[in-house]
């Protein structure tokens, strides 16, 4: 990697020609935009489509002659809004429409399968659907130069983080409680601190390689591998590797962790904060929980989405810090500028922290009505928007990998990912399990 010195800030012109600022004003538009509509008595619900569970095709064709309308729409606001971004960071309109089309049209074909019940009952969620069919695709079709413009895997990712941050409330993270805190903190920083020393000093991997591994490991899968990616300013291949051997291990867990449960007669509530904590990816987790049973999923929500979610933005700080004044201070000999630390730290972090902000201003202190038309007409359809950004991401994940590459690196960094594995998954059974079973056992479903 080059050690040259990274370039300042633009200034002001930033919050037009980064990706990461557009990602804070599409995703915290569309929050206010939501919260709009709902104090006028409406909702975006219109185009926030959710593709229905079906067992037999003719339910399919009846949703689709049903809401073809509204995916038509939730199309168009998409790729406008995209399209106003793209222009401005300098691609070609020409080549993104056409490409997102097609990115598009597929990820409402993997929701669709995603959505079926034989699916649904060996845990295929569209997400993970959306990586194989990109995974399949990529590696045996050649992508032709004009869809680059549209396989904005890190764009996509960083509106989905935004828009997350609204269905994550500050009173659903005071709910989440000390004890997901505490839990989340020894888990985050156990996993962690394990892939990063075993990646450097028994593998010999490059530090921002290993921290990049560490916190795909340990906070929240894809998201933070791109986030703290960006904060060190890791290889890009380094990047595609961590996000790959996140989505390994968390395809491993949504079956392993089920069968053990199962199998030692685990009660639903220990057995979704261990999921929580022991899985690398919400849709797998979400997949996982949703295997055991409604509890399952209040705790796993409670600890994974809650409790590990919410540390990308303090690990990004800790990181970018870390790597400017350490790492790369001792590499090149020049002395860091503290605007340096603010240029690294990923703006789109922000607007998580913004869009939570403004949904807890106006679900604070609501009655019990009020709060589930809030829940209703602004949180699920963010969650829906939200959960169309990520298969955008996955599906464009696995159009731009490449095997080759993924094995070019060889088998240290599995290695050093399968260590962190090797800690969080029985500290997080002896925590969840062991130690605050009986907590986590009293946990009300929701």
């Amino acid at each position: 990697m080059s050690n040259k010195p990274v370039a300042v800030s633009g200034g002001w012109s930033d919050l037009y020609k980064k990706e990461d600022w557009w990602a804070v004003w599409l995703g915290v538009g569309t929050v206010i935009a939501a919260i709009l509509f709902w104090i006028s008595g409406g909702s975006i619900k219109p185009i926030a489509v959710s593709i229905s569970k079906w067992s037999d095709f003719s339910a399919v064709s009846a949703f689709l002659g049903q809401n073809l309308g509204a995916l038509v729409m939730m199309f168009v606001v998409f790729a406008v809004l995209f399209s106003v971004a793209v222009k401005i960071l300098g691609h070609k309109l020409n080549q993104f429409i056409p490409g997102f089309i097609i990115i598009f049209v597929a990820s409402v074909i993997v929701s669709i399968f995603g959505s079926w019940e034989w699916a649904q009952k060996y845990n295929l969620e569209p997400p993970l659907v959306a990586l194989g069919l990109g995974l399949l695709v990529g590696n045996v079709i050649p992508m032709p130069k004009w869809m680059e413009a549209s396989l904005r895997t890190e764009f996509y990712v960083k509106v989905g983080i935004v828009l997350l941050g609204a269905t994550l409330p500050f009173t659903k993270i005071i709910e989440a409680g000390p004890m997901a805190f505490t839990q989340a903190t020894v888990i985050a920083v156990s996993t962690f601190t394990a892939i990063y020393f075993a990646g450097t000093k028994l593998f010999g991997l490059d530090k921002r390689f290993a921290a990049t591994l560490g916190a795909g490991g340990s906070i929240c899968g894809v998201s933070a591998s791109i986030a703290i990616g960006g904060a060190v300013k890791a290889e890009k291949q380094h990047v595609s590797v961590a996000i790959s051997l996140v989505v390994v291990w968390a395809i491993v867990m949504i079956y392993a962790l089920p069968i053990f449960i199962s199998l030692f007669g685990i009660p639903a509530g220990p057995a979704g904060a261990w999921i929580g904590t022991s899985e690398f990816a919400d849709a797998a987790g979400m997949a996982a929980a949703a295997a055991i049973g409604d509890q399952a999923i209040t705790t796993f929500t409670l600890m994974k989405v809650v409790g590990r979610d919410m540390f990308v933005g303090i690990w990004c700080f800790i990181l970018a810090l870390i790597s400017i004044t350490v790492w790369e201070k001792r590499e090149d000999g020049t002395k860091p500028q503290a605007s340096e630390i603010w240029y690294r730290f990923p703006k789109f972090v922000i607007g998580f922290f913004v869009a939570s902000a403004l949904v807890t201003l106006i679900i604070a202190g609501a009655d019990a009505a009020t709060s589930k038309s809030i829940t209703d007409n602004v949180i699920k359809p963010i969650q829906t928007l939200r959960t169309w950004a990520f298969i955008f991401c996955f599906l464009a994940i696995g159009l731009t990998t490449r095997f080759k590459e993924l094995t070019s690196v060889g088998w240290k960094p599995f290695a050093a990912f399968t260590t962190g594995v090797l800690i969080n998954v029985p500290l997080g059974y002896i925590i969840s399990i062991l130690l605050l079973g009986g907590y986590w056992a009293a946990v009300a479903v929701k």
